[in-house]
């Protein structure tokens, strides 16, 4: 109690701060990898170079790419902007990764029945496929979520915030009280957004 009544209040601003980290990067990770997804469906020559770079992506170490993202123009820089960045090339892979897997799994006799009824190419995708995908395509948004909460807590190396500040001073003063207020909350907020989007999941799965 004594601990909670003297960093109650900085717990909160950090957590705040893990919140918009992962928030924007994974809205940013969406916006960009849903459509990468529907491309490689549609053109399936660009499966290899787009699929390869998330998958790149996916093997640096965190902090080697903080480090490379830290001199670069614009995107680069101490703070938010380049953590944000590194967050949303971790989060590619499973987002595009699932919208292919999805999309690709509708079964052939609905797109046929679709063509039948004289749908556009547009309209089956929208219509169609996207919604029969949607519970996939949440399974990798899902999968995005989590990483997203765990990598975040690295950000704070670079002056970015979050709940990684608590484990880099308990850390360097060997203070697990410290550890714990950062580590405890980003696990309840990763189990958390888990437990959400999981039960969205499964909505969508039944209703499809």
């Amino acid at each position: 109690m004594e601990f909670l009544t003297r960093y109650g209040d900085e717990i909160l601003e950090r957590l705040g701060q893990h919140l918009f980290l992962v928030g924007a990067a994974l809205s940013i990770a969406i916006l960009i990898g849903i459509p990468l997804g529907i491309l490689v469906t549609r053109r399936p020559a660009l499966g290899k170079p787009i699929l390869g770079f998330a998958n790149v992506m996916q093997t640096v170490p965190s902090l080697a790419l903080f480090g490379f993202l830290l001199p670069i123009p614009i995107i680069g820089g101490i703070g938010a902007r380049t953590a944000i960045v590194a967050l949303v090339l971790y989060s590619l892979l499973p987002i595009i990764r699932n919208t292919v897997v999805g999309i690709n799994s509708v079964d052939p006799a609905v797109r046929e029945a679709g063509r039948g009824m004289g749908m556009s190419d547009r309209q089956l995708l929208f219509q169609v496929e996207l919604p029969l995908a949607m519970g996939v395509i949440l399974s990798g948004v899902r999968v995005a979520t989590v990483i997203g909460v765990g990598l975040a807590t690295i950000a704070s190396a670079i002056g970015a915030g979050g709940l990684g500040e608590f484990i880099f001073r308990g850390v360097a003063i060997v203070d697990n009280q410290l550890i714990l207020a950062g580590a405890i909350p980003a696990a309840v907020v990763a189990l958390g957004a888990d437990w959400g989007l999981g039960w969205i999941e499964r909505r969508l799965t039944i209703r499809k």
